[in-house]
């Protein structure tokens, strides 16, 4: 197996420390850590009771399933169930993923800081500016100081001093100054660069599929969790030249959806910086078990033990109703606790973990452990500095007192069961109504007759007293009622969730939405509810997700052209403002701005760039750098230099003209007005210059 040796490789290995590989009898010193972290699962999963109830009716009505507690008599035929439930949080859910993938990128962008620390400021060059040594080198006189004038600035560039190239000859003092001057900023490189790699990284773990799978346990339960990023090997296919196979494996930080059922954060938290602890509970099967050796920390020898002991895993009661059937408590799963948190400093010496000299003088040490069938199968202290737990929890709607938020289902869950039994009454009552209620007086008939009614029935009478042996009875018709309490049922949905009827599709809209400057005004105020469920996205995922991968990158990535002061910018709530309108709005500025005495004052490389963006291209792709933008105007120019100069072109007398009316030669494409009799071009008899006079007649000797 090859391993890839690139500088932008990540290794954990030199960083961390971890518990290495002992025998069966040394696992009794970690009795008091095992201890600890099931004393932990088991009260996250206690105080967490009354939220998983929540989410089982979330889930019951989008699936449009009954729950234990609802019961029918024997007179409701109908057991109808009407999934509104499921079309707001499809609408919702799609939304949310139109917004942050309007664009061809992942919505975290880096940019600069307002003054960067570290790196050089702002370096301008004019490729057009006449310099004493440019003079010298076209006069072919010698200068007497062909140096810049401010070298300091290429030594402050650092990185970026390879890259500026034929530049250095172009700095000079009071540059920028010019229409046609340039601008490189290395912070600037430095931040592309930066969400490049991360853009990268993130393409490579699949984060897109990831995310929306977050953004729809978002929309349905009302929290997303996401985690990463975290170190994992990943395997490229490769074959060699004789045609074995020799996969490729390279470290990539690795982003994935965890679901919310299998999460179990600190009870007393209410967001994720409060957390103390996170537990995520795995349901493994033998070869997945098996495969955890492979990565890196990983114990062997507790791993096959956990396995020689069987499966350990049982069902929790809320697995039913998930998968639907009765699970068997014979599972051939393995249950494992991952745990990130604090842990007691003597408890983490117990364990036999080597603790650097700065950790030892502290009472509680953050550490990452998993723990399997009673074995410790891996244990290291948190990797990240700062030190950080790699997960994040975004909520659809925030609930400021509980750590989980709420989603569409549990604001709409009242309405839904109002248009439940309102629809199961108007349907039970159209049956009903739609029947006679059959009264017969057996008495005036012939014994023995069959009672059942149809077409042409015929019941025989016998003698009696006269009168009507069978009475029909019609029952009242009150489905109309009914289903105006549904629609009402219906509409309180659409205020309790924000999400109004039109917006997913729904006909029949009246009033203002029937002109498409009211349904326009609509939609737009129906988008303000999701605007503040983005804001949620950026604040609470996208943001501490970028600059998890910026303090990753910058730990473990020695690329030193990507590090610099930069910011992590989460671009959820830039998407909503499409980039049809933004390119619009860029192209009005350039504009405005075409007068030459405003040119100092625009920096049109940045409008370019963002013009670029909005049109969802690649900037870097379809834009040169200032110093390949320096390169491509010197070379125009000396292009521009060798090509002959023409002069302008002369109309010939008597050619056709542009506002010739019959659209000939060089006139309009139209087809042109026909001319009046006498009038220039009338093809006529006594038409062209004659004016509709007969045609002169020739001069004596000649033949007519």
């Amino acid at each position: 197996m090859a391993i890839v040796d690139r500088p932008e490789d990540i290794s954990l290995e030199e960083t961390s420390i971890g518990l290495q590989d002992g025998t069966p009898e040394d696992n009794a010193s970690l009795g008091g850590l095992i201890g600890w972290i099931e004393g932990r699962y088991n009260r996250s999963n206690d105080a967490r009771q009354s939220d998983e109830t929540r989410w089982l009716t979330a889930y019951r009505n989008y699936r449009g399933l009954y729950g234990p507690d609802v019961q029918f008599t024997e007179q409701e035929k109908s057991q109808a169930f009407i999934k509104i439930t499921k079309t707001k949080v499809l609408a919702a859910y799609a939304q949310i993923v139109d917004v942050l993938f309007a664009g061809s990128k992942f919505p975290i962008g880096i940019e600069p800081s307002y003054k960067p620390l570290g790196v050089s400021g702002p370096i301008h060059f004019d490729p057009k500016e006449v310099t004493e040594d440019k003079l010298n080198e076209l006069t072919g006189g010698a200068s007497k100081n062909p140096t810049i004038a401010r070298p300091e600035l290429l030594k402050q560039a650092g990185p970026f001093q390879d890259q500026l190239g034929r530049v250095e000859d172009k700095l000079r003092p009071g540059a920028g100054k010019t229409p046609t001057a340039l601008t490189f900023e290395p912070a600037k490189e430095a931040s592309r660069k930066m969400e490049k790699t991360i853009h990268d990284q993130l393409e490579e773990s699949q984060a897109n599929k990831h995310l929306r799978s977050t953004a729809f346990e978002m929309s349905l339960f009302g929290t997303g969790i996401l985690k990463g990023p975290f170190a994992l090997q990943k395997e490229y296919p490769n074959w060699d030249d004789e045609g074995s196979y020799d996969p490729v494996f390279r470290t990539i930080p690795k982003v994935e959806s965890v679901s919310i059922w299998n999460f179990y954060p600190d009870p007393d938290a209410r967001n994720m910086t409060e957390a103390e602890y996170v537990i995520e509970r795995h349901r493994l099967n033998r070869s997945q078990l098996r495969a955890l050796k492979k990565r890196p920390f990983f114990r062997t020898e507790a791993i096959d033990e956990a396995i020689d002991f069987g499966p350990n895993y049982t069902p929790h009661y809320w697995e039913d109703a998930l998968e639907d059937n009765d699970a068997s408590s014979n599972i051939e799963r393995y249950e494992v606790l991952e745990y990130w948190g604090v842990v007691d400093a003597d408890i983490a010496e117990e364990a036999e973990l080597e603790l650097p000299d700065g950790i030892l003088e502290q009472d509680e040490v953050q550490i990452n452990a998993w723990v399997c069938n009673g074995q410790v199968i891996r244990l290291v202290i948190n990797p990240f500095t700062p030190i950080r737990i790699p997960y994040h929890a975004v909520p659809f709607e925030l609930n400021p007192y509980s750590f989980f938020g709420i989603g569409i289902a549990e604001n709409m869950e009242d309405t839904q069961e109002i248009m439940n039994g309102f629809m199961r009454l108007g349907v039970d009552n159209a049956a009903l109504s739609s029947n006679l209620l059959i009264e017969i007086d057996e008495t005036n008939l012939v014994p023995g007759q069959d009672m059942s009614v149809y077409p042409g029935k015929v019941f025989r009478r016998q003698a009696g007293a006269p009168g009507q042996a069978i009475f029909g009875t019609k029952f009242p018709n009150v489905t109309g009622e009914c289903l105006q309490m549904f629609d009402k049922a219906r509409q309180l949905a659409d205020e309790a969730t924000g999400m109004p009827s039109f917006a997913h599709g729904s006909t029949g809209v009246m009033g203002v939405g029937r002109t498409a400057s009211g349904m326009s005004m609509l939609m737009g105020a129906a988008a303000q509810n999701i605007k503040a469920v983005v804001r949620n996205v950026d604040d609470y995922l996208l943001a501490p997700l970028g600059r998890s991968l910026f303090s990753f990158n910058m730990q473990f990535n020695f690329d030193k052209s990507i590090r610099g002061d930069l910011d992590v910018v989460a671009k959820g709530t830039e998407s909503l403002m499409r980039n049809e309108v933004r390119s619009q709005r860029l192209l009005q500025f350039m504009q405005m701005t075409g007068n030459p005495s405003m040119a100092p004052f625009v920096k049109y490389d940045y409008i370019l760039r963002e013009l670029a963006a909005s049109m969802d291209l690649d900037e870097d792709k379809v834009l040169n750098d200032p110093r390949e933008a320096a390169i491509q105007a010197e070379m125009m120019a000396a292009v521009a230099a060798l090509m002959p100069q023409q002069p302008p072109q002369q109309q010939q007398q008597g050619g056709p003209s542009p506002e010739d009316p019959t659209g000939n030669g060089n006139g309009n494409i139209a087809p042109g007005n026909a001319p009046e009799p006498g009038a220039p071009g009338f093809t006529g008899e006594g038409g062209g210059a004659n004016g509709g006079n007969p045609p002169p007649a020739p001069p004596e000797g000649q033949p007519q």
